[in-house]
């Protein structure tokens, strides 16, 4: 197998061409992949979140505390499981189920690699692909929803119910933005197979400066800049991670949705915030940092997308998306609800829907020649720019202070009282002060200044 062969992006022809035991292999992969980046996860989080607090994290349960996760697992599994009286059995044993599940099929589409040879047969290092697989990860995350609200509902209380229709909105809310930063993607790669928009960011774009050809970066988080902001904050949202924790609000709703949960169930709810990071970490870089292709300067050895490395370059980007969402959790507050979906429907979805607008305008105006793209681009720029400086100021104008509106009274008025509302003492009372004088004593053997 030659490395240019090895090399190829796979295409939606090349699945569904493996024996079954290739394909149990690639789901098996995906699973173990979900399972330990979850446990491993949590591990690293507490340590990064140790080190910026200036403390050690865990450290005693194995080689620097990787173990901790485990035992913690361990831990819970033993603990008593309590169901309460009023709750549904049978929905409330499958809600945390629905919340993990949902966010490890999203990995079923994910690509981890290019076209490798395993045991004689060529085949492309993900698990399935479909036309429309974009839309298979938006699905699994919506799904995610009915874990949380049949969480709240089905333990027959009322705090969890409360905290499953609060989480559901907030989780629908940035759905929403989620969606229309994923629609710039799909207008710049002209496909919805997760296969197709890697291979699309490895195409580098061409800029013509002075009639010079320069390569520029060809992954959308450069190139769609405000779509990769917005998608990243609604993941953070939609994943429920700080500061938008808001379904664990311990001082609004005791614990949200999973309060009436112990042991194995409440785990599960745990660990399904961690999968879904992981995942939506995974779904980010497939997105919008190329997927499994090597970054700069990496790309100047010509066996850096070829093989197996293509997989160090994919989880060396998962992990520094989740670094960011642990750094996040580390520096920023929790956001009040009103705040939170205040910044999702009026911040977020009018930005959107503007880039969005603007990006239409830019892809009809690629065949124009150099100048047509100049005036098309250059008088709705310089109108907004004039628009931005000539904006009138909405702040208020500062309340004059009492002694000013004293002063700009017209001659005449009435005399005022004193506006300081201080009563001047009055002259019948003889103020007494006490002053005290040093005695001076003349300083003998045995004496000493009082």
């Amino acid at each position: 197998m030659t490395p240019s062969l090895l090399a190829q992006d796979p295409t939606l022809a090349d699945f569904g061409r493996d024996p079954w035991w290739l394909v149990l292999g690639k789901i098996v992969f995906a699973f173990a992949f979900g399972l330990l980046a979850t446990l491993l996860g949590v591990w690293f989080e507490r340590r990064v979140v140790g080190y910026m607090q200036v403390r050690p994290g865990p450290n005693q349960v194995g080689p620097f505390g990787l173990l901790q996760t485990l035992a913690d697992g361990l831990k819970m599994a033993f603990k008593e499981d309590i169901l309460p009286k009023a709750a549904d059995k049978v929905v409330y044993f499958f809600a945390p189920t629905i919340s993990v599940i949902c966010a490890v099929t999203a990995l079923s589409v994910v690509p981890f690699g290019p076209m490798v040879s395993i045991a004689g047969h060529h085949t492309p290092l993900q698990v399935t692909d479909v036309p429309v697989a974009v839309l298979l990860l938006l699905a699994c995350s919506s799904m995610g929803v009915y874990g949380i609200v049949l969480g709240g509902w089905a333990s027959g209380s009322t705090y969890p119910l409360l905290g499953g229709l609060r989480s559901s909105a907030q989780m629908i809310s940035y759905e929403v933005a989620m969606g229309l930063s994923i629609v710039a993607v799909f207008m710049t790669a002209g496909t919805m197979s997760t296969s197709g928009i890697v291979a699309a960011q490895g195409d580098a774009t061409r800029l013509t400066l002075f009639g010079t050809e320069i390569p520029a970066p060809g992954w959308y988080a450069i190139l769609l800049l405000p779509s990769f902001v917005i998608f990243f904050i609604a993941t953070v949202g939609e994943t429920n991670r700080a500061p938008f924790d808001l379904p664990e609000a311990e001082s609004e709703l005791v614990a949200g949705f999973m309060t009436e949960y112990s042991s194995l169930k409440f785990a599960l709810f745990m660990l399904s915030e961690y999968v879904a990071m992981v995942t939506m970490s995974a779904v980010t870089t497939t997105l919008f940092l190329g997927g499994w292709r090597a970054p700069w300067p990496i790309t100047l050895w010509e066996g850096a997308n070829s093989g197996w490395w293509p997989m160090l370059w994919f989880f060396g980007k998962v992990i520094a998306l989740v670094f960011v969402f642990v750094w996040l959790r580390g520096t920023l507050p929790r956001l009040r609800y009103d705040q939170f979906m205040r910044f999702g429907w009026k911040v977020l979805l009018p930005i959107n829907l503007v880039w969005i607008l603007v990006l239409s305008g830019l892809r009809s105006i690629e065949d124009w020649d150099s100048q047509g793209k100049l005036i098309a681009v250059g008088i709705p720029a310089g109108v907004l720019l004039i628009a931005t400086l000539f904006w009138p100021n909405r702040r208020p104008q500062p309340k004059p202070t009492a002694q000013e509106q004293v002063d700009s009274r017209p001659y005449g008025s009435f005399p005022l009282p004193p506006m300081d509302l201080q009563v001047p003492p009055s002259p019948r009372i003889t103020r007494v002060v006490a002053e005290r004088e040093p005695a001076n004593i003349v300083a003998g053997s045995d004496s000493r200044e009082v």
